[in-house]
């Protein structure tokens, strides 16, 4: 595999880790304010808070050893993405930081404010819409190049967008699915049958919409970049595989049975459609501007950050 190709995986990896971890706090976050709202704190938001404790600060860990690792190994991205994604940015920035806040509020002596759940969970759906800003622009039409050379952002193309609008609404459903998926585990674990069935059943509801997102997602793709789709029906095994892993996964939940199982067939899920997205986008950092290899540093810079976020340590 080429420098290009190791360092765009290893970054990739990092994402998807936030994905899964993130989710699960995000959704969590909303799932606390369900269960002030309805009453029911005493059953679920105990399993919710002795999972997000020790997460909460850990989560982010991935999120900026992406941004830290793609702005070190691909440079030429920011010359790009810079203005595209200043707002989105600036926004998802502003949302972990208010929701930081009432983190403290809600863990320090403001458990009873159900205004403060609320923002806590609503701020936790809103920050993916932000950050999912990035893949939705990687795929051109947004930004355009000039015959001068300089870089336009186009809003009004992507406040119109289809693709743009079932990608959010992806986003917003996966967090809920994941979250539920794993907490109906944990709750299971913790012997606490009265929030794993309320987990259970926010699984099971959040699965439908879920796959029809991801159905929505792929039709208006077709549209947008057919070329991309084009490429993502080359692999199209790995969104099979996907879809397989779905089915046994509801299987499970819905039977009771097996559930740390269920929610590892989640994560394959959401792992073969995450790569089979990533390697059908290759080589392509942005189309059909920028790529990978015209985009990367030096390989020598590359792999002593390679070795730093593997191993810990630099060469």
């Amino acid at each position: 595999m080429s420098y290009e190709g190791i360092e765009i995986a290893v970054l990739w990896t990092f994402l998807y880790g936030y994905l899964i971890v993130a989710s699960i706090d995000f959704g969590a976050g909303l799932f606390l304010f369900y269960g002030k709202w309805k009453k029911k704190d005493q059953i679920i938001n105990g399993i919710i808070n002795r999972y997000l404790s020790p997460v909460w600060a850990a989560s982010n860990v991935f999120l900026l050893f992406f941004f830290g690792g793609l702005l070190c190994f691909f440079p030429d991205a920011i010359n790009y993405y810079g203005m595209a994604l200043l707002v989105p940015g600036g926004i998802a920035l502003a949302l972990l930081v208010v929701r930081g806040l009432f983190y403290g509020f809600v863990n320090y002596g403001a458990r009873e404010r159900l205004s403060h759940l609320f923002i806590y969970g609503v701020t936790g759906l809103l920050i993916p819409v932000c950050l999912s800003t990035v893949l939705i622009i990687s795929e051109g039409k947004f930004i355009v190049e000039l015959q001068d050379g300089r870089i336009h952002f186009v809003p009004e193309v992507l406040f119109t967008s289809p693709y743009f609008w079932s990608v959010l609404f992806l986003a917003i459903v996966s967090v809920l699915f994941i979250s539920a998926s794993f907490l109906t585990h944990y709750a299971s674990r913790s012997g606490n049958m009265e929030a794993e069935e309320i987990f259970r059943r926010f699984a099971l509801i959040w699965s439908g919409p879920t796959i029809l997102a991801s159905v929505v997602v792929f039709a208006t793709l077709r549209i947008h970049n057919e070329w991309h789709f084009s490429r993502m029906i080359d692999v199209s095994w790995m969104f099979i595989a996907s879809l397989l892993f779905f089915v046994a996964a509801m299987y499970l939940i819905a039977l009771r049975k097996a559930l740390g199982v269920a929610f590892i067939m989640v994560m394959l899920q959401f792992g073969f459609a995450f790569f089979g997205y990533g390697v059908s986008h290759m080589p392509y950092l942005l189309y059909p501007y920028l790529t990978i290899r015209e985009g990367m540093t030096s390989p020598q810079i590359g792999l002593e950050f390679v070795t730093l976020l593997v191993t810990g340590h630099g060469r």
